[in-house]
């Protein structure tokens, strides 16, 4: 018998060979397929099966609400697309794989086998275009342009505006001339002329004159003119021709891969040093494991023994062998190789620029460079953490207190540094409760009300539990942020963020993230995103310069930097202090204070009113988990940035202090906020123009 088959029956053939492909029939197993979430956030998956199934594998940005079991396979599929967004928010789709491996049948009739799921979800889209602020007054158009005086540009004819519509022909409606035509002919009866003519709106168009103000003159006092205008050409702030700073770039060897500095504006802040106004004289105490005081690169940048230096440490055992003294030199003991964590610290403060002195064969002659550069600012090593690179509570607490010119008694012997620190640096801590902490809170509370600022690392615990002594009451808990290839940085991933969290400041990448945004290269290799400092080799006995990461390193940033407002006179004390440090912070993620970054990454430039180094127009989109995209700017400032779900801050702005971040404290900007999902995939954000 022969079948024949209308387009009806195709269809039916087609649906039924499709359903085929989603069923385990005659042992089959599970087959190929795709999952194509589209713009949904997740979706169901159902395959009837005989046997048992296990995923083995799934993309990063995938979430599986299974991964095994035994019979039919149900599960959702999810996306976070966040996980996946690359920092150019250019990729419209995510696709990945999910793996599956299955067994079926008994004994010698079991069969295995694996199937390739592919998933595909479509990107949210977010748009937006960054303008260029203008005003205008009466009937003059003129850029906004910052400067003393705004200034008239050039005008390419003229545009007016008819007190009566426009003729599609030169005559109206009557047959008479219409007021174009009019306006025209009395522009060249009296000697003007008009090369060209366009419509603009119903009422108005412009005129291509030689003579501007013979032709507004002239059309100012026609009849039929409401208005008329010259036809400005405007500019954009970039544009400028107000003359800008030179920054400060340090020559030192190592100086082009310590990108904190410019990163946080220091370009701008060292030209602001030439001055000489950084001369009062301020001391930051760095309690931590002590010093190499023969570090070439630290030369004068300390206070030694007989100047205040302190050594608090009681236990004999600590790794110098002799107790409590005023030398706290970081000792060398039995199997220690490299690393100073306390003259590591130190150098990001106060290490010295240029040529170093009586350096040792093959050591850099110049080294790396710190924030203090010309300022008044020099180091008070307290040493309370021992050559095993631990530390006592106690040994914390006195440390503090001596670092703020307290009296401290140890041995029956009282001390008191003739140099107090207005700012106290403390790169250490532990996830203890708050009141087995009460000893180290009490001695900050002290050291604050005698006059010292007292600043603490957050921690590095990769969570959400407070480390003190940085959540005390009157410390300054510092979170720390690293490059993320985007304008703005990000939260480093290591970087606890709580609620104590006050700042933040560049600490470096997650050690296993092997990120090079920086762009500095070290023996012919990417160097990675890490802090560079001083530190020791303990193996040769030199001076050696070492690239470290941590909240241990953000921690001196917001040091050196509360000792520079102090050094010329932009505050006076620990309160004014913070409150500069917090109200010029750069917010990052989330608007406003949040548990990662707390008011946001120092900025340096802006808190001490550093010269403008730069100028143009920029954007950044921020999530609020901390993370940092660059879309892309065409010729017209428009974006389009392809992002996950979540909430999205977008700032455009421009950027003054050469750190490439736009739309800072001190800057011009305009910010917007959008949260993309399911239900809202597209958000458009129209024009952003600062101001």
């Amino acid at each position: 018998m022969t079948h024949h088959f209308g387009k009806a029956g195709l269809l039916v053939a087609a649906l039924a060979l499709t359903a085929c492909d989603q069923l385990n029939l005659s042992g089959l197993g599970v087959q190929d397929r795709t999952v194509a979430l589209g713009l949904r956030a997740q979706q169901d998956v159902t395959v009837p099966f005989t046997g048992s199934w296990r995923i083995t594998e799934y993309p990063t940005w995938v979430r599986v609400s299974r991964s095994a079991g035994t019979g039919a396979i149900a599960l959702s599929v999810a996306a976070v697309r966040q996980d996946a967004t690359p920092v150019t928010a250019d990729q419209a789709q995510l696709s990945g794989v999910i793996k599956v491996a299955w067994t079926t049948g008994n004994g010698a009739t079991a069969k295995n086998g694996a199937a390739t799921w592919v998933v595909t979800a479509q990107q949210y889209e977010l748009t937006g275009r960054v303008t260029q602020p203008v005003a205008v007054t009466g009937t003059d158009v003129v850029t906004s342009v910052p400067g003393p005086a705004a200034v008239t540009p050039e005008a390419r004819g003229v545009i007016v505006k008819y007190r009566a519509g426009l003729s599609a022909q030169r005559l109206g409606a009557s047959g008479a001339l219409g007021p174009e035509a009019r306006s025209i002919e009395r522009l060249r009866a009296a000697g003007l002329s008009v090369r060209r003519h366009a419509p603009l709106g119903e009422r108005s168009a412009t005129l291509d004159v030689a003579d501007v103000p013979g032709a507004l003159a002239a059309l100012r006092a026609d009849p039929d003119v409401e208005y008329a205008v010259p036809n400005a050409v405007l500019r954009t702030q970039a544009m400028n021709t107000q003359a800008l700073a030179q920054p400060v770039t340090p020559t030192d060897q190592f100086a082009p891969l310590q990108w904190a500095y410019p990163l946080l504006g220091y370009g701008a802040v060292w030209r602001d040093m030439e001055t000489g106004a950084y001369s009062r004289a301020v001391t930051v105490a760095v309690i931590d494991t002590g010093v190499r005081f023969d570090h070439p690169d630290l030369a004068g940048a300390l206070w030694g023994p007989g100047e205040g230096a302190m050594d608090v440490i009681t236990d004999t055992t600590n790794g110098d062998g002799d107790g409590a003294d005023t030398d706290p030199t970081d000792p060398s003991v039995p199997g220690r190789t490299t690393g100073s964590h306390g003259t590591h610290v130190t150098g990001i403060v106060a290490a010295r620029w240029g040529e170093n002195s009586g350096v040792c064969a093959g050591c850099s002659p110049s080294g790396v460079v710190g924030a203090a550069y010309k300022a008044n600012v020099k180091v008070l090593p307290v040493r309370v953490i021992d050559a095993t690179g631990n530390a006592t509570e106690a040994d914390v607490s006195r440390g503090i207190r001596y670092a703020a010119g307290l009296p401290v008694t140890i041995d029956g012997v009282t001390y008191r540094t003739p140099h107090a620190a207005q700012v106290i640096n403390l790169s250490l801590g532990g996830a203890i409760s708050a009141a087995d902490a009460q000893p180290m809170c009490e001695a900050i509370a002290e050291a604050r009300a005698a006059g010292s600022l007292v600043i603490a690392a957050a921690g590095n615990g990769y969570g959400t539990a407070p480390y003190y002594p940085a959540a005390c009451d009157g410390a300054v808990a510092v979170g720390s942020v690293t490059l993320s290839g985007a304008s703005a940085p990000m939260h480093s991933a290591f970087s606890n963020a709580y609620p104590q969290v006050q700042l933040a400041a560049p600490g470096g990448a997650d050690p296993g993230s092997g990120a090079t945004f920086n762009g500095g290269t070290f023996n012919g290799a990417a160097f990675p995103d890490m802090i560079l400092s001083t530190s020791w080799n303990y193996s040769k006995n030199v001076p050696i310069y070492e690239a470290e990461v941590g909240t241990s390193q953000a921690s001196p940033q917001v040091a050196a930097l509360a000792a520079l407002l102090l050094s010329k006179g932009v505050t006076s004390g620990p309160d004014d202090t913070l409150a500069r440090l917090r109200g010029t912070a750069t917010d990052l993620g989330a608007a406003g204070r949040d548990d990662r970054f707390g008011f946001g990454m120092i900025n340096a430039a802006a808190a001490l009113n550093a010269p403008q180094v730069s100028s143009g127009l920029g954007v950044r989109v921020q999530s609020s988990r901390g993370l940092s995209f660059q879309p892309a700017l065409d010729s017209t400032g428009a974006f389009r940035a392809f992002l996950g779900e979540g909430t999205y801050r977008v700032v455009a702005g421009s950027d003054v202090n050469g750190n490439g971040v736009f739309g800072e404290s001190g800057e011009t900007s305009d910010e917007r906020s959008a949260t993309l999902s399911e239900a809202a995939p597209r958000v458009a954000l129209g024009d952003l123009s600062p101001r």
